[in-house]
């Protein structure tokens, strides 16, 4: 079993009187990469926050090395953080910007100079040590951040939205380059994103949040395929979900028939919200070869496949990727394999 690094136990966190985190419970292993994954204002950059000692928690422990931390100040933890800005210094050169830290804890010179080097070489910025931060590209300041913040060697490197300022080419390289990072380092990486892309290309573990609290926790790929509730099926990637009925083991009702499908478990005839994702729907321009028909509505081409937006006669909605496509007010086919059919209770109206 890994290793655990942080533990959040029973956490709540209130401003003002508003809660903005209820009960959270999370565990953090040693030298995984963790993302916080929600939009805005579900409470991830307060669970960073939490964790680096810029906050305290209202209720409930922050456990680092199984040691209660909540009352330790942030200079004290073996986190450091790269902030969404960077925050770096203008006036101070990249050199000078990477050995802050380290002058502070009073490094020798000699110290100094082979860690800053050492930092240097691992964010791909060799000889770059008396340029002005202010001369530097958007991803080369990111770069500078991130030596600085490892140059301490932490245990733990918190990244509230880094990317965000770069540009799309510049941010994908850079996902890559993070993960890369990680492994190279060795250490724990807790990152905060509002961008699915990203958490599911970098993560080990993805945490999904929503008003405070925790949706789901998990590997990427069971993120995904497997989410929790409609929140985090239509967070995580685009969906089409429709209301159906389970019938029986392996076999769901939705859109006026029967599918079979892998799902198991479920009361006989409870009512199910039913995911599928659009590069799971199989689009058969003879409609008559297809398990539903539907409209053609909208085609949107998406460089690597056509998004096609197709309405049932029923009037659901259906988004289709796929590498042809079907001009609008076609009627088309679909069908979907069982294992494509994921089943989820149904959640009360609020």
């Amino acid at each position: 079993m890994a290793e655990e690094m942080i533990r959040l136990v029973n956490i709540s966190k209130q401003f003002e009187g508003e809660t903005v985190l209820n009960g959270i419970n999370l565990r953090i292993n040693k030298n995984e990469f963790v993302t916080l994954l929600g939009p805005s204002g579900c409470g991830k950059t307060t669970t960073l926050r939490l964790i680096g000692g810029f906050e305290q928690p209202t209720a409930g422990d922050i456990l680092f090395d199984g040691r209660r931390i909540n009352d330790v100040p942030a200079y004290a933890r073996k986190v450091n953080t790269v902030f969404q800005r960077y925050a770096l210094f203008p006036h101070l050169d990249v050199h000078e910007n990477v050995a802050f830290g380290l002058r502070i804890a009073k490094k020798s010179e000699r110290e100094i100079r082979a860690k800053v080097k050492s930092a240097l070489a691992l964010v791909d910025l060799q000889g770059f040590d008396k340029r002005p931060v202010r001369s530097l590209s958007g991803g080369q300041q990111q770069r500078v951040a991130i030596a600085r913040a490892v140059v301490n060697e932490p245990k733990v490197l918190l990244l509230d939205e880094p990317l965000a300022a770069l540009d799309l080419k510049m941010r994908k390289e850079m996902q890559l380059e993070l993960k890369n990072m990680q492994k190279q380092l060795g250490i724990t990486f807790v990152f905060v994103t509002h961008d699915q892309e990203e958490a599911l290309t970098m993560s080990d573990t993805v945490v999904v949040m929503k008003d405070g609290v925790i949706q789901q926790i998990g590997p990427p790929i069971s993120i995904y395929n497997e989410p929790n509730n409609v929140f985090v099926a239509d967070f995580i990637g685009e969906s089409t979900i429709v209301e159906g009925r389970f019938i029986e083991d392996c076999l769901v009702e939705f859109a006026g028939r029967r599918f079979p499908c892998v799902d198991k478990g479920f009361a006989p005839n409870e009512a199910v919200d039913v995911v599928i994702r659009p590069e799971d729907v199989d689009f058969i321009p003879d409609p008559a070869q297809g398990m539903l028909q539907a409209a053609v509505t909208s085609v949107v081409f998406k460089g690597v496949h056509y998004e096609m937006l197709a309405e049932t006669p029923a009037g659901q909605e259906w988004m289709i990727h796929s590498t042809v496509m079907a001009p609008v007010g076609q009627t088309i086919g679909m069908s979907v394999k069982p294992d494509n059919i994921h089943l989820m209770r149904r959640e009360a109206a609020k």
